[in-house]
């Protein structure tokens, strides 16, 4: 049996293995769920969110709840557009206003003079009971709180069938441990999310359809298409937590090759004739050449989901090649066999699916937004041809989190 000394050091040891760990991840969602997975296994918690600090409130940018995993309630939180203010109308607005650690015991006992309030709207939304409560700031090295993470319904020694009751100093401790050093991490998550979509905005300065909310609909999508999947397949978790990780980003880089088609074409509201479509298709050239040479597994699926998410499961798709992006200026490939059924990438069939739903649904100035039914059925009947049949069994088995992520991400 270990003593209460080893358990410590043992403790802050897994700390510190998951900062290095942390480093491996890409997807702000991956990083943000590693630590709040930590930070619940650390204080044996049933459940708690992750908001981030945005603009002037805090937006809910993470949730997970093992009595609610797989209900609508939880889906709707992980994608909801919606924020708390930084005040002290909720505990997780007054951390972030103050700074300071709330513990509470029951929330249903809270003084009536407390600078705080208890927020019961998801409680009362969903039947969840919350009980006791730690609140936590994350803190970056400048002073100041870029995230709140909130622990709810300490259990006791049964486990997740254990009785609800206080947070423990010990855990609080180690919670704030984590916190301490969690917020680098989430800064680079942040940064990298920022530069993806500054690469998009950049490819939006050319192609108006190509705008922020596409792209990060297309992201949430593919991830999620692929967990689906992979769950399906019985991809062990590691595998399957790191490539969920990469395509959440990959993915929002599917048409960046556009900077390089010319405006006229790009812009165009009428139909393409035969030679500007065939320029056009020049764009996942374009594409996977800026990932020509790449330094990590990202930058590789980057590049094969630019290059083949407009390949076709029935081997009519585009383009033509069949390994690396040729060298040198823009060849005419078209007189090379399309890639056919799984010899397209996964991520490339998983993103082909996430992008051509995602256009069929939004509207452009060549046509309106069809509606989810009718995206659907197109989806259905294309598939063994357009898409993957694999593919498309795991989208539609996303339920509510496909019009969750819509409306995570809604057009301006």
């Amino acid at each position: 049996m270990k003593t209460p000394a080893k358990r410590s050091s043992h403790t802050v040891a897994r700390i510190l293995e998951l900062f290095s760990s942390l480093r491996e991840l890409t997807s702000l969602d991956a990083i943000l769920e590693r630590i709040l997975s930590e930070a619940r296994r650390l204080s044996r918690a049933e459940a708690g969110t992750v908001f981030l600090r945005e603009g002037g409130g805090l937006a809910f940018s993470f949730v997970q709840n093992d009595r609610l995993a797989g209900s609508r309630h939880v889906t709707e939180m992980v994608y909801q557009n919606a924020s708390l203010p930084i005040d002290g109308s909720s505990i997780a607005g007054y951390v972030a206003q103050t700074g300071r650690t709330v513990v509470i015991d029951d929330v249903r006992a809270i003084p009536p003079d407390a600078p705080f309030r208890f927020n019961t709207a998801f409680d009362e939304r969903s039947g969840f009971l919350t009980r006791s409560t730690l609140t936590l700031p994350v803190i970056n090295s400048r002073g100041a709180v870029v995230a709140v993470m909130q622990l709810i319904n300490a259990l006791g020694s049964g486990g997740r069938r254990g009785r609800v009751g206080p947070f423990p100093p010990a855990a609080a401790d180690y919670v704030a441990l984590l916190a301490q050093h969690a917020a680098a991490a989430i800064e680079a998550g942040l940064m990298t999310r920022e530069m993806v979509l500054r690469m998009v905005r950049m490819a939006e300065l050319r192609d108006p359809s190509e705008t922020g909310p596409h792209v990060q609909r297309v992201g949430a999508y593919s991830a999620e298409i692929y967990q689906a999947l992979a769950t399906a397949r019985g991809i062990d978790a590691g595998t399957l937590k790191r490539t969920k990780d990469r395509i959440a980003v990959a993915a929002m880089l599917h048409d960046v090759g556009k900077v390089g088609v010319p405006d006229g074409i790009l812009k165009k509201p009428g139909p393409l004739s035969s030679e500007e479509r065939r320029i056009m298709r020049r764009h996942t050239w374009h594409g996977a050449a800026l990932f020509r040479d790449p330094a990590s597994e990202l930058d590789a699926m980057a590049a094969d989901i630019a290059a083949h998410h407009h390949q076709r499961f029935d081997g009519t798709g585009y383009p033509g090649w069949s390994a690396d992006p040729p060298q040198g200026p823009t060849p005419d490939r078209e007189d090379m066999a399309p890639l056919l059924g799984k010899a397209i990438p996964l991520a490339a069939r998983i993103v082909a699916l996430a992008d051509v739903y995602d256009a069929l649904t939004s509207r452009r100035v060549y046509k309106p937004a069809w509606s989810d039914e009718e995206a659907r059925a197109y989806i259905a009947g294309a598939s063994g041809t357009h898409f993957d049949p694999e593919v498309v069994t795991a989208f539609f088995s996303l339920g509510g989190m496909v019009t969750a992520v819509r409306e995570r991400y809604p057009d301006p």
